[in-house]
């Protein structure tokens, strides 16, 4: 079930840079592709597992959201700005979390790991610091280089970076990770 609903999530992306590429790199064309295949692919998503997990329909929402603005305004800057919005918004519900002793992080990851708050602390840190810099460099690329090589990057480059740097803290994980047969690690 995890690698499809890698399918899932990453099929949306997929549909806004081929229909953008496709129709001669027309971004009005492309925003309503992705609408509609977050739309796709949460509902397949529930239909399959029967429950709805909360990042996908935190991506519908925002996809809906700016994608409708930007339909309306006739201005893809409002959908280019999306993503910084968001690794803004959730850097802030983190450490957000982290003043309330709240570890977002736990829930996202349904106790698959039973970790000591220290290192949830770290973990959610290190989310912190990462989502700043991909909102930094977002505005960075679509401010400096405009819209294919932001169509390109948010593809080919902010998702590599996000599987890059979540590998990277699984070391710190995978001590806590829950067995079907055992307790976690204390």
């Amino acid at each position: 079930m995890k690698n499809n609903n890698l399918l899932l999530d990453m099929g949306p992306l997929l549909a806004f840079l081929i229909t953008y590429f496709v129709t001669g790199k027309n971004m009005m064309l492309a925003i309503p592709a992705i609408m509609l295949a977050t739309t796709i692919a949460l509902g397949i998503s529930y239909a399959q597992s029967r429950k709805i997990r909360i990042m996908p329909v935190i991506t519908l929402v925002t996809v809906l959201l700016f994608g409708f603005l930007a339909l309306y305004f006739d201005n893809a800057v409002f959908f280019m700005i999306k993503p910084t919005i968001m690794y803004v918004l959730f850097a802030g519900a983190l450490s957000t979390g982290l003043f309330f002793k709240q570890f977002f992080l736990k829930i996202l990851f349904e106790g698959a790991f039973e970790m000591p708050d220290a290192v949830w602390r770290q973990l959610t840190w290190n989310w912190v610091g990462f989502f700043l810099l991909l909102a930094g460099l977002n505005e960075f690329v679509w401010r400096t280089f405009g819209e294919t090589t932001w169509a390109v990057v948010k593809m080919a480059g902010f998702l590599p970076l996000t599987l890059i740097f979540a590998m990277a803290n699984m070391p710190l994980m995978m001590k806590y990770m829950k067995k079907d047969d055992e307790t976690p690690a204390e």
